[in-house]
């Protein structure tokens, strides 16, 4: 009888070191991914980079949406001064 609890006893341990490491690795996935899933955010301009603004010039010019909008109005102006229009 005590094989049984021994074998068994070391069955257990087994299993908990195991379910032990699968928990360190859902931790750790899971941070890896909110930090990536933050830096995207941020890039793509649904959350602030530094967390204190939301809105303004100087947020709108850091996100992809102000870079693009930057880009075209770039290309708008150019293609205005070449054709000579003037507002």
């Amino acid at each position: 009888m005590s094989d049984t609890a021994s074998v068994s006893s070391s069955f257990g341990a087994f299993v908990g070191r195991q379910i032990d490491d699968l928990n360190k690795v859902k931790t750790a996935t899971s941070a890896s991914f909110n930090s990536v899933l933050h830096h995207v955010e941020a890039t793509v301009g649904l959350r602030p980079k530094t967390g204190f603004t939301t809105s303004g010039t100087t947020y709108e010019a850091n996100t992809l949406t102000g870079k693009t909008k930057a880009v075209f109005d770039s290309a708008f102006d150019v293609t205005k001064s070449a054709l000579h229009i003037k507002p």
